[in-house]
């Protein structure tokens, strides 16, 4: 089935996180394109790498212009999002708006070395300055924000059901989620809402480090729903229309920003113009289509919220 294999594709992604404890980095395989995680990313958007660029105050920066490339943090097992395809090049929207900072900041995005960083080590990995910043379906919020900055937000979702196509019991969306058994990711902000709010039992709630792992045991009938962000949902119901749906009543806002160090305002600021620069000129709206957006899903940059 053209879902097992996407899994499995997967599924070795989630087995090298298990071997680290924060993540594991490579020398960058490129990004861009959309599809399956079977499948070629095709050709990388063409990014123009700014010249004298200096983000002065930023000890980030200055790490990272020494070294002469950005360590970047993101995940791997997310549709159109952030994953690798068959040759292990990195695709997908997210790690396309992570090149995109990368060329604005004057170092070659063909450079990037990425680090896989599960969801309940992202404000470690940021902190503790194993990544510059991190690109990854990460929700900005209050809590979050006393330990990371951010910037953005670069996109909207909104938190949704996935459940097998032939299930109907869920249609009406979280309300019917009591009984059910839900997955979601460790340390992610969908499962502590599932938790926050009681949706189902906490008998009835597993958690894994990727989101493949959960798709998995939905796949096996061993769950009744993964629930995490549609635009993330929606790359594997596009991946497995036969078998897998949205269910298409999303009950939350998750501003989705590139995740920095706390106290760096500068390099902030400076991300914040290079984003601001993209959605104004179209490039956001180009990587977008070439991407997330073959989920089925059209969408336009949000308005950015600069602190």
């Amino acid at each position: 089935m053209r879902m097992r294999n996407l899994v499995a594709t997967f599924g070795v992604a989630a087995l090298a996180l298990t071997a680290a404890a924060c993540g594991k980095s490579e020398p960058a395989a490129g990004g861009g394109g959309g599809g399956n995680a079977s499948d070629s990313c095709g050709q990388l958007h063409k990014f123009t790498t700014a010249s004298g660029v200096d983000v002065a105050g930023s000890p980030a920066f200055t790490k990272a212009k020494a070294r002469g490339n950005l360590v970047v943090g993101v995940k791997a097992d997310q549709p159109n999002l952030g994953y690798k395809d068959a040759s292990g090049k990195r695709c997908g929207f997210d790690i396309e708006i992570a090149r995109m900072v990368s060329a604005g900041l004057g170092l070659d995005p063909d450079k990037i070395e990425y680090k896989e960083i599960p969801s309940a080590n992202r404000e470690t990995a940021i902190a503790g300055g194993e990544i510059d910043y991190y690109v990854g379906t990460y929700s900005i919020t209050d809590k979050r924000k006393k330990q990371v900055s951010f910037a953005g937000p670069y996109f909207i979702a909104g938190q949704d059901l996935l459940v097998r196509k032939s299930d109907n019991s869920m249609d009406a969306g979280k309300t019917a989620l009591k009984g059910k058994k839900v997955c979601s990711a460790t340390g992610s902000t969908p499962i502590q809402r599932v938790k926050d709010e009681q949706l189902t039992e906490a008998s009835n709630i597993s958690e894994f480090k990727t989101y493949s792992e959960c798709v998995s045991q939905l796949l096996d009938k061993k769950t009744d729903a993964v629930t995490t962000d549609d635009a993330i949902l929606k790359g594997y119901a596009a991946n497995a229309p036969d078998d897998l749906k949205v269910v298409g009543k999303p009950f939350s806002v998750e501003k989705y920003g590139i995740g920095l160090p706390l106290a760096d305002k500068a390099l902030r600021t400076k991300v914040n113009a290079i984003l601001e620069a993209g959605e104004g000129d179209g490039t956001w709206k180009a990587i977008y289509d070439e991407t997330l957006g073959k989920s089925g899903s059209d969408s336009t940059p949000p308005p950015l919220e600069k602190y």
